[in-house]
């Protein structure tokens, strides 16, 4: 035999892994949603489950499914990569196209091989525009003819956040300030730094979600873990699975809560007042665990990562454990399902969908790649009560996002609400914002 059996022994571990390896889930997707999902023990196998859905795109004229009574139609398309969106006041819609930095530190070796495959297969290995674009709707009919580059040169941006007329946005390692002017289509100033936010070589999750308090005086930032569960060692997770607490006129920053292994989505719960955010969860101990989840972020509070999960339940895998720790995690408000990868949170306070959706959650679930059969890959709402708690089963808003065939035309992530009151959904795959409105 002559040449190097290397890139072949890969290839045969490639197509094992991608082949659906590892368990099979137990119990329906539906088990593992509200506010008491089922926990079964934890299935820990030698090849973790890979059950994605490859990246395809969607077809020409093809859209998603509307839930009865809703309509979808395209607001943007063409978009590259788009993950996150903010609504201005006069009604435009900025889109961050973005994806994840180099990390050269991260999934390394061979099974890290693998898994970078496996996520390019999945649609995230593509390069990251590192731009903010403006999508206008100048003429109110629901489709974006105008779109520009509002903002360029920056690094993997994700979260946004507008205070009179200063624009956040947070970098993968640091959260900017820019000036702003209503009615501009682009900002050419230099941007100013105004606190820096973990990143680093490995920088495993890199999507940092901003949002600002009601009266701007405090911005908050969400940061993921570095790992699945510490296996790169708890000095590289300071400041990190965690929400931080910053100061924009000096920058200073402290822990604000912690124990959340990938926060990404942040919004205020309008009753409560509270900040929620959705969490996605540890991977490699079966299709049935853990739920995702949305949760009230408590000041101080501590919600289990990396030694437990679902408040006390403590994951054996990491060692040492910390018990004093264990016993002070907090129990999440709301599980979003095994794996879904739920990654899109906002509140719905406007007046053009039906009333039933009035202070509810709506959730952009990105899709699993752990679980078998494949969960997610749809937008979700959770209705709340009057006293601002989750009050309900989950419903689906969006769903079509998986073919017959098992590919994936589209992947929903950040969730927004326009100014005249539509649902606006970034789509990564599908390089579409689409837009839910009443059926007509």
């Amino acid at each position: 035999m002559s040449g190097n059996p290397l890139p072949l022994v890969l290839t045969v571990l490639l197509a094992s892994l991608t082949a659906a390896c590892g368990d099979t889930a137990k119990l329906p997707i539906e088990d593992s949603y509200g506010r008491q999902p089922t926990l079964p023990p934890p299935n820990e196998s030698l090849i973790p489950t890979v059950h994605i859905a490859p990246a395809k795109g969607w077809p020409e004229g093809a859209r998603p499914t509307a839930a009865p009574g809703l309509a979808v139609n395209a607001f943007a398309s063409g978009l590259d990569h788009p993950r996150w969106l903010h609504v201005l006041p006069n009604g435009d819609v900025l889109v961050a196209e973005t994806n994840a930095p180099p990390k050269p530190e991260d999934n390394k070796g061979i099974r890290g091989w693998v898994m970078k495959k496996v996520m390019k297969r999945a649609g995230a290995g593509v390069p990251s525009a590192n731009r903010i674009s403006l999508l206008r709707d100048a003429d109110g009919d629901g489709v974006a003819e105008t779109r520009s580059v509002f903002l360029e040169g920056l690094n993997s941006p994700f979260g946004m956040a507008l205070v009179g007329d200063t624009l956040y946005v947070a970098n993968t390692d640091a959260v900017m300030r820019f000036p702003y002017r209503e009615g501009d289509m682009r900002i050419d100033a230099k941007g100013e730094k105004v606190a820096d936010l973990p990143g680093g070589p490995i920088n495993h999750h890199w999507t940092k979600d901003l949002i600002a308090s009601r009266d701007g005086s405090r911005l908050y930032a969400t940061v993921g873990s570095n790992s699945n569960v510490a296996e790169n060692g708890m000095e590289n997770e300071v400041n990190r699975a965690a929400v931080l607490e910053i100061d924009p006129q000096t920058g200073a920053t402290r822990l604000f809560a912690s124990g959340l292994r990938n926060p990404n989505g942040l919004s205020w719960q309008p009753q409560s007042g509270a900040l929620w955010v959705a969490v996605n969860e540890r991977d490699e101990i079966g299709s049935d665990l853990v739920p995702d989840y949305m949760t009230s972020v408590k000041d101080g509070g501590f919600y289990g990562w990396p030694y437990s999960y679902y408040g006390q339940h403590v994951d054996e895998r990491v060692q040492p454990q910390k018990p004093e720790l264990v016993a002070k995690a907090l129990v999440p408000d709301y599980a979003l399902g095994a794996h879904t990868a739920s990654l899109g949170l906002t509140f719905y306070q406007g007046d053009l969908l039906p009333e039933r959706y009035r202070n509810g959650a709506f959730v952009g679930q990105h899709g699993s790649w752990n679980r078998k059969p494949r969960s997610g890959y749809k937008v979700i709402f959770v209705p709340f009560d009057m006293n601002g708690q989750p009050a309900g089963d989950a419903q689906d808003i969006l769903t079509g996002f998986v073919n017959d065939d098992g590919d994936a035309l589209g992947r929903p992530v950040g969730v927004a609400v326009d100014k005249p009151g539509a649902l606006l959904v970034a789509d990564d795959v599908g390089n579409t914002v689409w837009r839910v409105t009443p059926a007509r």
